[in-house]
């Protein structure tokens, strides 16, 4: 096997490791929200870290209907319809009209959504932090090496195999 060819297995198989530890970071993200949550007091969060996610979307651009809401998080408006009405009967969200538009419903946040949201954000922060730390080491021409690797990397995962 010639040299290029290592390198390539090599690549995949850290990659293949990369998806592990990302899973792992998903739970450990969860676990430290509810301990963050414990440490500030907050009554609660939602147990699902996509939840999470829908509450951060909607901080950051409410107010936000449905469509926008889903065309944003990459997911189907099924989902954003599932997940708002348990955000709803939680108390995390609430819905309302704007006065120019009486169809349409949009989300904004509650105080205990307000709450989840800027927990989010302070955690978030903490790690991008950390992750700009690691970059420190990489030149530019490595840095942008390793944009176009993870372009690369996120297209071809994100290709549907046919069924």
């Amino acid at each position: 096997m010639n040299t290029s060819e290592t390198i390539k297995r090599l690549v995949y198989a850290q990659v293949v490791h990369f998806a592990h530890l990302s899973e792992q970071l998903i739970e450990s993200e969860q676990d430290k929200i509810v301990r963050y949550a414990q440490e500030q007091q907050l009554e609660s969060v939602p147990r699902h870290l996509t939840s999470v996610h829908v509450i951060d979307c909607i901080g950051n651009n409410e107010p936000i209907n449905n469509t926008a809401l889903a065309e944003k998080m990459d997911l189907s408006k099924a989902s954003i319809t599932k997940i708002s009405a348990k955000l709803l009967e939680e108390g995390y969200i609430k819905r309302r009209q704007l006065n120019d538009n009486k169809k349409e419903v949009y989300f904004s946040l509650t105080a205990k959504g307000e709450q989840v949201f800027e927990l989010h954000q302070q955690l978030h922060k903490l790690e991008e932090e950390r992750f700009m730390e690691s970059l420190e080491s990489f030149t530019e021409a490595e840095l942008h090496a390793i944009l176009r690797f993870l372009q690369n990397v996120s297209a071809h995962w994100a290709e549907k195999e046919p069924e």
